[in-house]
């Protein structure tokens, strides 16, 4: 299976994330790619005022993404804004092409390192896998990384790929932990991850936006070893890559089977 990661730097117009997205998942069509993952926040960076940018599933920013996805025939990953009924947004993967239409909105949120993504973005509730042409991926944006137990799950529901979009936060060490946490996921699940962020908008010339988290770049392609396969690094880029997710991730079962192993129901003290 070959994928494409697009390390973009979104600015604050959707209109013009569309225009790279439709540039980039064409190149990714271009290298032979099955799957073309952009980062979360692609349609509108944070930083910004996200309720009056963030549009319904059926909006026409989604609609042209769908567009695009069927035009290259590709399964596209991209992170947008939904409006949530509450005053907030849910930041939302739309997940579409290849008989694919369906989203995951992130689970858990940002609320660390001095930054509150509770206060403007709603919770998700649900896990999502979906299944094109037998290939079971599962999908997590950003501060899931965090959290194993999410992995684990997916794993378990049948996926051998999960894709991780992001707009990782920058700051001292975060570029290690997001390393380290990519191919610990990889490892507590036995599932390839492939790791999309925003690229660093200081290696594009542009001004950070604040303490939103704006990106680092640095995504990459892990085995269900823990290998990074592939990567790039803080500037924008295409990631092409590819990946076995039948054989290599039976076999990463077959030596280190964690998911047989993993004993569940334990109660606590007390």
């Amino acid at each position: 299976m070959r994928i494409a990661l697009s390390q973009m730097l979104s600015s604050a117009v959707p209109e013009e994330n569309l225009a790279v997205i439709e540039t980039q998942a064409r190149a990714a069509a271009a290298a032979g790619a099955e799957l073309a993952v952009f980062p979360e926040a692609a349609m509108a960076r944070f930083g910004i005022p996200l309720a009056p940018v963030a549009e319904p599933l059926d909006g026409p920013w989604a609609r042209r993404v769908r567009e695009v996805a069927e035009d290259t025939g590709l399964l596209l990953v991209a992170g947008m804004f939904t409006p949530a009924g509450d005053g907030r947004v849910t930041n939302t993967l739309l997940i579409t092409g290849r008989g694919i239409d369906t989203h995951y909105d992130k689970l858990h949120l940002f609320d660390a390192f001095g930054f509150t993504e509770s206060a403007t973005v709603a919770p998700g509730d649900r896990l999502v896998t979906a299944e094109p042409a037998g290939v079971p991926i599962g999908f997590a944006t950003c501060y899931d990384i965090r959290f194993p137990g999410l992995f684990q799950a997916l794993a378990e529901r049948g996926a051998r790929l999960i894709v991780v979009p992001a707009s990782w936060g920058a700051g001292p060490g975060k570029r290690e932990q997001w390393e380290v946490l990519v191919r610990a996921r990889a490892l507590d699940s036995t599932c390839w991850i492939a790791a999309c962020g925003q690229a660093d908008p200081a290696a594009a010339g542009r001004a950070p936006a604040g303490r939103a988290p704006a990106g680092i770049g640095h995504s990459l392609v892990v085995s269900p070893l823990g290998e990074v396969r592939a990567a790039l690094g803080p500037e924008p880029g295409l990631l092409v890559a590819d990946l076995d997710p039948a054989a290599e991730v039976d076999r990463a079962r077959a030596a280190v089977p964690v998911l047989a192993n993993r004993r569940r129901g334990l109660a606590g003290p007390g």
